[in-house]
C-alpha cells in the first residue's frame, strides 16, 4: 500500500513537473479559438449577425433536465435520461452546418479518442441541434459518421445526437449561455465554438472554448466533474497540481502546490529509504561485508 502511494504521488509529481517546464504554447490565430467572450454585444466593427453571438460562462447553473427532444431514432426524450450518475460532455452545433460545426464536432472526437475513459462507460455525450427544422434523420446521419471514426463498442449507446423545437432549444442555450443568431445574408447560423462539461446531477462544470480540447484537460474535467468517482489516485493528484481557469477554458500548473507536492514526496522517499535501512539492520550490512571478504 505504502509502495502503491509512494509510486503515485511520484508519477503525478513527475507530471506536473514536465507539463510546467514545457515553454508556452502559441495561441491559435484563428479568432474562434481564445478567452472567454465577455456579455453583452461585441465591437460595433463586426457583423450585425456577430454582435450577440459567444458563450457566457453560467458555471454551477442547472441545464433544465425536464427539456424534451428527439433522439436520432425520433424516439422523445428527456435531458434528463443522459445523466446517468456520470459526467456528460455537451456540444450545440447544427448537422447542415458547412464547416464550424464540424469542426466542433471533430475536435471532440479526436479529444475523445486520446482519453482512456470510455463514452457510454466513464461519462456520456449529448449533441443537440439548435436549428428546429433538422430532423432525427440528420441526427441519425451524423452520428453514423462520428460513432464509426470513434470506433469503440460503448459508443453508440453513449453519444447521443438530438434534435428539437424552438421553446426546448431556447431553454437549453439560455441555461447554458450559448448565443446564435441567423444570418440572412449568408442563410446560416452565426455561433461561437466550445463545448461544455456537466456534473452527473446537470449542473455546469466546464466550458472548453474553440475547436481543439486538449485530452489532458479534458480528462481532468471529467474526474473532477465525477466527483473523483472515475480515474485514479495519479488523476486526483494532477488536479492538485492544476487548477481551471474560467477566462480561458483551460487547466493550469499551480506552482504553489506543485512544490508542496514536492515536499511530500521528498519526505515519503526519505521516510521509506529510513525504513528500508532499518529494515536491513547492521548485521546484514557486515554480512554482506564479510562475503565479499571471504575466499
Amino acid at each position: 500500500m505504502a509502495r502503491r502511494l509512494v509510486v503515485s504521488c511520484f508519477l503525478a509529481f513527475v507530471s506536473c513537473l514536465l507539463t510546467f517546464a514545457q515553454p508556452g504554447m502559441p495561441q491559435p490565430s484563428s479568432p474562434l479559438y481564445g478567452a472567454r467572450p465577455e456579455s453583452g454585444p461585441v465591437s460595433t466593427g463586426l457583423p450585425k449577425a456577430l454582435k450577440n453571438v459567444g458563450i457566457d460562462q453560467k458555471l454551477n447553473e442547472q441545464v433544465p433536465l425536464d427539456a424534451v427532444f428527439k433522439d436520432e431514432q425520433a424516439r422523445e426524450v428527456r435531458l434528463g435520461q443522459f445523466f446517468k450518475g456520470k459526467p456528460v460532455v455537451l456540444s450545440l452545433v447544427y448537422y447542415s452546418c458547412p464547416m464550424l460545426c464540424t469542426q466542433v464536432l471533430n475536435g471532440e472526437l479526436g479529444a475523445f479518442r486520446s482519453v482512456s475513459f470510455n463514452i457510454g462507460e466513464q461519462f456520456e455525450v449529448v449533441t443537440v441541434s439548435f436549428d428546429a427544422r433538422e430532423t432525427p434523420q440528420l441526427a441519425l446521419a451524423k452520428k453514423q459518421t462520428y460513432i464509426k471514426g470513434y470506433n469503440r463498442p460503448s459508443g453508440e449507446a453513449g453519444w447521443h445526437f438530438l434534435t428539437g423545437d424552438e421553446a426546448n432549444i431556447k431553454r437549453l442555450t439560455e441555461a447554458v449561455g450559448f448565443r446564435y443568431a441567423w444570418d440572412e445574408q449568408t442563410k446560416q447560423f452565426a455561433h461561437a465554438s466550445g463545448i461544455m462539461l456537466l456534473t452527473p446531477e446537470g449542473r455546469l462544470a466546464r466550458y472548453f472554448y474553440g475547436i481543439d480540447y486538449p485530452p489532458k484537460d479534458l480528462r481532468l474535467a471529467l474526474v473532477e466533474a465525477s466527483q473523483n468517482k472515475i480515474g485514479t489516485p495519479v488523476d486526483a493528484l494532477m488536479l492538485y497540481c492544476y487548477h481551471y481557469d474560467p477566462a480561458t477554458g483551460k487547466y493550469g500548473v499551480v506552482v504553489m502546490n506543485v512544490m508542496r507536492l514536492a515536499g511530500i514526496v521528498t519526505v515519503i522517499l526519505i521516510v521509506g529509504m529510513i525504513l528500508v535501512l532499518r529494515k536491513r539492520g547492521p548485521n546484514s550490512a557486515l554480512a554482506a561485508r564479510e562475503s565479499e571478504i571471504s575466499p
